[in-house]
């Protein structure tokens, strides 16, 4: 996933142009750490999006194959679940991954030591 040469070696491959994007970014953790999904609605507020921004962002991740979204009604009402795809879980993970390396590496430059890994493999702060 990352292909780094040593007359680039700051140019990381799996920096994925469709998650990278703050919204989607927001969305995508914020599913991550709801594995059953979330309504629309909330996931509208845990991300502070509008409706059409939210539905647009979600339809560029529905076509990558990162979420699923479900429409259906509960009693009367229309309700829409976004929950995160396997492939989407995988793919988000890998992009954390490349991130990770990059602050390392950046921390290397800096002549810096590089953080420490948190529990997920994720530098912590």
């Amino acid at each position: 996933m990352m292909s780094k040469t040593d007359s680039a070696p700051f140019s990381y491959e799996g920096l994925d142009r469709v998650i990278h994007e703050k919204a989607r970014l927001g969305l995508l953790t914020s599913l991550m750490a709801h594995p059953k999904g979330l309504a629309f609605a909330d996931l509208k507020q845990l991300c502070g999006l509008t409706d059409g921004n939210l539905s647009r962002h979600l339809a560029v991740l529905q076509e990558a194959g990162l979420v699923e979204v479900t429409k259906g009604y509960e009693g009367n009402r229309p309700h829409t679940t976004c929950r995160l795809t396997k492939a989407g879980r995988r793919r988000f993970l890998d992009y954390l991954a490349v991130l990770e390396r990059l602050v390392r590496d950046a921390a290397k430059a800096a002549g810096r030591d590089a953080p420490p890994l948190g529990r997920l493999g994720i530098v912590s702060t």
